[in-house]
Protein backbone atom coordinates (compact mmCIF):
# COMPACT_ATOMS: atom_id res chain seq x y z
CA UNK A 1 0.00 0.00 0.00
CA UNK A 2 1.33 3.49 -0.81
CA UNK A 3 1.94 5.90 2.05
CA UNK A 4 -0.55 8.74 1.69
CA UNK A 5 -0.17 12.36 2.75
CA UNK A 6 -3.52 13.24 4.33
CA UNK A 7 -5.10 16.43 5.63
CA UNK A 8 -7.71 15.49 8.25
CA UNK A 9 -10.27 17.51 10.19
CA UNK A 10 -8.74 20.81 9.13
CA UNK A 11 -11.06 23.68 10.04
CA UNK A 12 -11.61 26.83 8.01
CA UNK A 13 -14.09 29.67 8.11
CA UNK A 14 -16.69 30.30 5.44
CA UNK A 15 -14.26 32.77 3.81
CA UNK A 16 -11.46 30.20 3.76
CA UNK A 17 -9.23 31.12 6.72
CA UNK A 18 -7.73 28.56 9.10
CA UNK A 19 -6.64 31.23 11.62
CA UNK A 20 -6.88 34.97 12.10
CA UNK A 21 -4.29 37.68 12.48
CA UNK A 22 -2.47 38.53 15.73
CA UNK A 23 -1.51 35.07 16.98
CA UNK A 24 -0.23 35.15 20.55
CA UNK A 25 0.41 32.83 23.48
CA UNK A 26 -3.14 33.50 24.74
CA UNK A 27 -4.71 33.21 21.27
CA UNK A 28 -3.22 30.38 19.17
CA UNK A 29 -5.70 31.13 16.37
CA UNK A 30 -5.22 34.89 16.51
CA UNK A 31 -8.40 36.88 16.12
CA UNK A 32 -10.38 33.73 15.27
CA UNK A 33 -12.30 31.95 18.03
CA UNK A 34 -11.37 28.24 18.15
CA UNK A 35 -14.55 27.58 20.08
CA UNK A 36 -16.49 28.44 16.94
CA UNK A 37 -14.13 26.59 14.62
CA UNK A 38 -13.98 23.31 16.55
CA UNK A 39 -17.45 23.19 18.08
CA UNK A 40 -18.56 20.40 15.72
CA UNK A 41 -15.73 18.09 16.85
CA UNK A 42 -15.93 19.03 20.52
CA UNK A 43 -19.59 18.02 20.61
CA UNK A 44 -18.92 14.46 19.45
CA UNK A 45 -18.80 11.33 21.58
CA UNK A 46 -15.24 10.62 20.36
CA UNK A 47 -13.73 14.03 21.22
CA UNK A 48 -10.57 13.02 23.15
CA UNK A 49 -10.89 15.84 25.71
CA UNK A 50 -14.46 14.93 26.65
CA UNK A 51 -14.91 14.70 30.41
CA UNK A 52 -18.65 14.05 30.53
CA UNK A 53 -20.61 11.16 28.99
CA UNK A 54 -22.68 11.55 25.86
CA UNK A 55 -21.79 13.49 22.75
CA UNK A 56 -23.12 13.28 19.23
CA UNK A 57 -22.78 10.32 16.91
CA UNK A 58 -22.98 10.26 13.14
CA UNK A 59 -20.75 11.90 10.54
CA UNK A 60 -18.97 14.40 12.80
CA UNK A 61 -18.17 11.66 15.28
CA UNK A 62 -16.81 9.44 12.51
CA UNK A 63 -14.32 12.10 11.41
CA UNK A 64 -13.27 12.79 15.00
CA UNK A 65 -12.77 9.09 15.68
CA UNK A 66 -10.85 8.56 12.43
CA UNK A 67 -8.27 11.27 13.16
CA UNK A 68 -5.48 8.90 14.24
CA UNK A 69 -6.33 5.92 12.01
CA UNK A 70 -3.20 4.59 10.25
CA UNK A 71 -1.19 7.76 10.94
CA UNK A 72 2.51 7.22 11.57
CA UNK A 73 3.84 10.80 11.53
CA UNK A 74 2.66 14.41 11.35
CA UNK A 75 4.00 17.47 9.54
CA UNK A 76 3.10 20.95 10.78
CA UNK A 77 4.19 24.52 10.24
CA UNK A 78 6.00 26.43 12.95
CA UNK A 79 3.00 28.63 13.74
CA UNK A 80 0.94 25.56 14.63
CA UNK A 81 3.63 24.67 17.15
CA UNK A 82 4.44 28.12 18.52
CA UNK A 83 3.48 31.81 18.53
CA UNK A 84 7.15 32.82 18.45
CA UNK A 85 8.83 34.27 15.37
CA UNK A 86 12.47 34.35 14.30
CA UNK A 87 15.31 32.48 16.02
CA UNK A 88 14.36 30.47 19.11
CA UNK A 89 15.19 32.66 22.11
CA UNK A 90 15.11 29.64 24.40
CA UNK A 91 13.97 26.04 24.27
CA UNK A 92 11.51 26.22 27.16
CA UNK A 93 8.50 26.40 24.82
CA UNK A 94 7.34 22.86 24.01
CA UNK A 95 4.06 23.49 22.20
CA UNK A 96 0.49 24.31 23.13
CA UNK A 97 -0.45 20.82 24.31
CA UNK A 98 1.20 20.25 27.68
CA UNK A 99 2.88 17.02 28.73
CA UNK A 100 0.55 14.77 26.69
CA UNK A 101 0.43 16.00 23.08
CA UNK A 102 -2.42 14.53 21.02
CA UNK A 103 -0.24 13.24 18.16
CA UNK A 104 1.30 9.99 19.52
CA UNK A 105 3.72 9.90 16.55
CA UNK A 106 6.86 11.69 15.41
CA UNK A 107 6.03 15.31 14.48
CA UNK A 108 8.07 17.30 11.96
CA UNK A 109 7.86 21.05 12.56
CA UNK A 110 8.85 23.09 9.49
CA UNK A 111 10.97 26.09 10.48
CA UNK A 112 13.86 28.15 9.15
CA UNK A 113 15.31 28.13 12.68
CA UNK A 114 16.22 24.62 13.76
CA UNK A 115 16.41 23.45 17.37
CA UNK A 116 17.08 20.09 19.03
CA UNK A 117 14.40 17.41 18.96
CA UNK A 118 12.61 16.57 22.20
CA UNK A 119 10.06 14.01 23.37
CA UNK A 120 6.90 14.47 25.43
CA UNK A 121 5.10 11.26 26.34
CA UNK A 122 4.95 9.25 23.08
CA UNK A 123 5.43 12.24 20.74
CA UNK A 124 8.85 13.36 19.48
CA UNK A 125 9.08 16.79 17.87
CA UNK A 126 11.72 17.30 15.16
CA UNK A 127 12.51 20.77 13.80
CA UNK A 128 13.38 20.68 10.12
CA UNK A 129 14.43 23.28 7.57
CA UNK A 130 13.62 21.84 4.15
CA UNK A 131 11.30 22.00 1.18
CA UNK A 132 8.04 20.02 1.21
CA UNK A 133 9.51 17.07 -0.73
CA UNK A 134 12.42 16.69 1.67
CA UNK A 135 10.30 17.00 4.81
CA UNK A 136 7.72 14.54 3.47
CA UNK A 137 10.44 11.99 2.79
CA UNK A 138 11.70 12.34 6.38
CA UNK A 139 8.17 11.94 7.73
CA UNK A 140 7.48 8.89 5.57
CA UNK A 141 10.59 7.16 6.86
CA UNK A 142 9.55 7.88 10.44
CA UNK A 143 5.98 6.68 9.77
CA UNK A 144 7.21 3.13 9.11
CA UNK A 145 4.74 2.31 6.37
CA UNK A 146 1.76 4.21 7.78
CA UNK A 147 0.33 7.42 6.32
CA UNK A 148 1.54 10.93 7.12
CA UNK A 149 -0.87 13.60 8.36
CA UNK A 150 -0.38 17.18 7.22
CA UNK A 151 -1.65 19.09 10.22
CA UNK A 152 -1.51 22.71 9.08
CA UNK A 153 -1.72 25.58 9.35
CA UNK A 154 -3.26 26.77 6.12
CA UNK A 155 -0.02 28.25 4.75
CA UNK A 156 1.79 24.93 5.23
CA UNK A 157 -1.02 22.98 3.58
CA UNK A 158 -0.90 25.38 0.60
CA UNK A 159 2.85 24.73 0.27
CA UNK A 160 2.22 20.99 -0.09
CA UNK A 161 -0.76 21.51 -2.39
CA UNK A 162 1.32 23.77 -4.61
CA UNK A 163 4.00 21.05 -4.71
CA UNK A 164 1.26 18.53 -5.69
CA UNK A 165 2.11 16.23 -2.76
CA UNK A 166 -1.27 15.94 -1.00
CA UNK A 167 -3.25 12.74 -1.61
CA UNK A 168 -6.45 13.47 0.31
CA UNK A 169 -8.00 16.33 2.27
CA UNK A 170 -10.88 16.59 4.70
CA UNK A 171 -11.74 20.22 5.45
CA UNK A 172 -14.58 21.23 7.78
CA UNK A 173 -16.03 24.64 6.85
CA UNK A 174 -17.67 26.54 9.71
CA UNK A 175 -20.34 29.20 9.16
CA UNK A 176 -18.24 32.03 10.54
CA UNK A 177 -16.15 34.66 8.78
CA UNK A 178 -12.66 35.70 9.91
CA UNK A 179 -11.84 38.25 7.23
CA UNK A 180 -8.02 38.08 7.32
CA UNK A 181 -5.26 35.76 8.42
CA UNK A 182 -3.91 32.42 7.22
CA UNK A 183 -5.96 31.44 4.19
CA UNK A 184 -6.41 27.96 2.72
CA UNK A 185 -8.49 28.99 -0.30
CA UNK A 186 -10.79 31.59 -1.76
CA UNK A 187 -13.13 28.81 -2.90
CA UNK A 188 -12.86 25.03 -2.39
CA UNK A 189 -13.70 24.61 -6.07
CA UNK A 190 -10.20 25.79 -6.98
CA UNK A 191 -8.92 22.29 -6.14
CA UNK A 192 -11.40 20.51 -8.42
CA UNK A 193 -8.94 20.30 -11.31
CA UNK A 194 -6.75 17.95 -9.25
CA UNK A 195 -9.11 16.04 -6.95
CA UNK A 196 -12.46 14.35 -6.79
CA UNK A 197 -14.54 16.52 -4.47
CA UNK A 198 -17.60 15.65 -2.39
CA UNK A 199 -19.47 18.14 -0.20
CA UNK A 200 -21.38 16.77 2.79
CA UNK A 201 -23.36 19.08 5.09
CA UNK A 202 -23.65 18.09 8.74
CA UNK A 203 -26.51 18.71 11.19
CA UNK A 204 -23.96 20.51 13.39
CA UNK A 205 -23.78 23.33 10.85
CA UNK A 206 -20.35 22.62 9.38
CA UNK A 207 -19.90 21.45 5.82
CA UNK A 208 -17.39 18.67 5.22
CA UNK A 209 -15.37 18.90 2.01
CA UNK A 210 -13.67 15.67 0.98
CA UNK A 211 -10.97 15.63 -1.69
CA UNK A 212 -9.12 12.60 -3.02
CA UNK A 213 -7.06 11.69 -6.05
Amino acid sequence: MPQLLRVQNFNVSRDGFGAGLNQSFERPFGDADPGDMFAWAGATASWPNRTDPGGSRGLDDYFTRDFAHNIGAEIMGRNKFSPHRGPWRDHEWQGWWGDEPPFHTPVFVMTHHERPSFTLSDTTFHFVNGDPDTVLEQARQAAQGKDVRLGGGATTIRQFLDADLVDSLHVAVSQIEIGAGSRLWESPDELDDRFHHDVVPSPSGVTHHLFWR
